[in-house]
């Protein structure tokens, strides 16, 4: 099979028939053998319904739907986990991607041998000030903290080779970030295509501004992940090493000198009526909570088990 093309969505029947018509027709034009994996996650309108009659007319249709909402990152798990493309695209349900761009995508991958190729909306039809902007700044950081130089890490369409969706794993809040995930897991050669942003012609955005405030925050989880997650004992261990040694020395250097003052007959206060000895015991405490921060992360590591992490109601031709 060339091609699976997942798509999440949540509450977006308007939009899945045209979106299916465009998708089959670019198809036909290019001679793919391919699957479209709708991925229902908890929608409250009749967007099953739609996806169960768009199956029931192209069996290269298929969906998953969720008990309820678990999020983006959730419903592309699932997708991945399904996928059996040599290429996977991924986009989103709501028009605003155009599956045109799918032969370009799927070219950069075959013929030029990217693992990963991620669309560039360079230019936009969102509202400049509520997402234009918050975007520029947010892939900025991005940019910045993960090493992966790309344009737009929040464009929904995307293209992967097979082996490097079976082998990202894509929770929490993390599909904004997935390049850098595909970095991690060995997978450097990543490119970028612009691509045709469309105004959104059906329904609203399901996304607000609270997704930037998450997005930095995932920035930095992801940024400790990619340093420490394997070994967080290298970063809580040293730093509880380091403290507790600052601790013990400062509190050695308090005693010493108690001692030298009363041999040399000077007059010197009580080591407990030191505000330092209180301060480098406090370091010594905090720099051992440390350690053993970095002792229990190390542990459960090693003991964790992967809990499911959702809920599939029903199934389409899977």
């Amino acid at each position: 099979m060339n091609l699976s093309i997942i798509i999440p969505l949540l509450n977006e029947q308007e939009s899945l028939p045209e979106l299916h018509s465009w998708i089959v027709k670019v198809m036909k034009e290019n001679n793919f053998s391919y699957e479209v994996l709708f991925i229902d996650d908890g929608s409250t309108d009749n967007s099953w319904n739609t996806i169960e009659a768009l199956s029931a007319e192209n069996p290269n249709v298929k969906g998953i739907r969720f008990l309820r909402n678990y999020g983006k990152s959730q419903a592309l798990h699932a997708g991945f986990a399904k996928a059996q493309g040599d290429v996977i695209i991924t986009m989103d349900a709501d028009l605003q991607d155009s599956p045109d761009e799918i032969p370009g995508l799927f070219n950069m991958i075959t013929k030029d041998n990217y693992d990963l190729v991620s669309g560039w909306k360079k230019k936009r039809y969102d509202s400049v000030v509520a997402k234009n902007l918050p975007s520029k700044l947010f892939n900025w950081a991005a940019r910045k903290t993960s090493g992966v130089h790309l344009n737009d890490f929040n464009c929904g369409l995307k293209a992967y080779k097979n082996i490097v969706v079976k082998n990202v794993e894509v929770s929490g809040e993390m599909h904004r970030y997935i390049p850098v995930l595909a970095k991690n897991a060995g997978f450097g050669n990543i490119g970028e295509k612009v691509v045709i942003h469309q105004a959104r012609k059906y329904g609203s955005s399901k996304f607000g501004m609270s997704r930037f405030v998450n997005g930095f925050l995932d920035l930095i989880t992801i940024w400790f992940l990619s340093k420490f997650g394997k070994r967080p004992m290298h970063l809580f261990g040293a730093l509880g090493v380091i403290m507790f040694l600052i601790g013990f020395l400062s509190a050695g250097y308090i005693g010493i000198m108690k001692l030298y003052k009363i041999y040399s007959h000077e007059q010197a206060i009580l080591v407990t009526n030191n505000p330092w000895f209180y301060i480098a015991l406090t370091t010594m405490i905090i720099g051992t909570q440390l350690f053993l921060a970095g002792f229990l992360g190390e542990i459960i590591l090693r003991t964790k088990n992967n809990e499911e992490r959702y809920k599939i109601a029903k199934e389409i031709n899977l």
